[in-house]
């Protein structure tokens, strides 16, 4: 069988249609060598769109490649303004491996696109997760600390803000973030109140940089006017969707607050809805084999 990863690319973009359709116009420009979008997530609060795409590795960094040079023609991180952090017009472009690839192959795919993107683009690159090349630079938030505005001030003078690849300054189309890491599920949940100073002492105490779930990472935000604690479960297999949830329930009651709703941004694993289902419903007999499509597919 033919091999596969999927690449996440986020992008600073998620008022403007045109905009958002033209990125990926660049993309389905290569459904010939197998690349398949699958997915398209944009919200005008965050200003930001998420694309889920599935390929074959070359394929699949050709097709990135071209995203990004669409979105930072396109895209000017002076004028952009959003509740997301961000330092690029295409902030981060993850590599997972799907199928007949292991993470080493999208460590280099990875590094293959961020050298590509400095040198021919004059984009900043940044390596991060199983790519990255320094310990200070595997988490994400790490390197977008100060987001755009802050790391243009820093990139030219700190060394610590030195790029992997590309210019040590700041164009119009900012840095972009480049790596290989395993399957991320994108989670938000809006509470009860437009009071986001809840959600964020919720977040804090949700997230494991702050003493919370172990592969669980949240911010507190405001979103359509209602507080929104978003979420990134790193790997849902140790900490399952639903008890990040419980505990995100727990928490609101301290403020007097329940949970609204929640959403996902992206795609997400059947497995990790299976998981949910079969915790709250408390079914001790559950195989996989019971759930109907499963049987019909054997």
């Amino acid at each position: 069988m033919q091999p596969l990863v999927e690449c996440v690319p986020n992008f600073s973009e998620g008022r403007r249609p045109a905009v958002i359709e033209a990125i990926a116009a660049a993309i389905r420009a290569h459904a010939a060598a197998g690349i398949r979008l699958l997915d398209i997530e944009s919200d005008a609060d965050h200003n930001r769109s998420v694309f889920t795409v599935v390929g074959p590795p070359q394929a699949m960094m050709e097709a990135a490649f071209d995203a990004i040079r669409t979105a930072a023609g396109l895209i000017d991180l002076e004028q952009h303004r959003g509740a997301h952090p961000r330092i690029g017009a295409t902030d981060v472009v993850p590599f997972v491996p799907l199928r007949g690839v292991e993470m080493a192959d999208c460590v280099t795919l990875a590094r293959q696109l961020g050298q590509r993107v400095g040198e021919e683009l004059q984009i900043p690159v940044y390596l991060y997760e199983a790519a990255a090349t320094r310990p200070d630079r595997v988490n994400l938030a790490d390197i977008r600390r100060g987001e755009y505005e802050g790391l243009k001030t820093e990139i030219g003078v700190n060394p610590d803000r030195r790029p992997d690849f590309g210019p040590c300054r700041l164009g119009p189309a900012g840095a972009t973030v480049i790596g290989a890491r395993t399957f991320l599920i994108a989670f938000n949940v809006y509470l009860t109140t437009p009071d986001v100073e809840i959600a964020r002492k919720i977040a804090k105490t949700v997230r494991q940089s702050s003493g919370g779930l172990r592969y669980v990472k949240a911010l507190g935000l405001s979103v359509n006017g209602k507080a929104q604690v978003s979420m990134n479960l790193t790997d849902f297999e140790k900490t399952p969707i639903h008890v990040a949830v419980e505990l995100i329930r727990r928490e609101a009651q301290r403020y007097g607050v329940t949970i609204e709703s929640s959403e996902l941004v992206g795609l997400i694993p059947q497995q990790a809805l299976l998981d949910a289902a079969v915790w709250y419903l408390q079914l001790d007999n559950f195989r996989p084999n019971m759930v109907l499509e499963n049987r019909l597919i054997e």
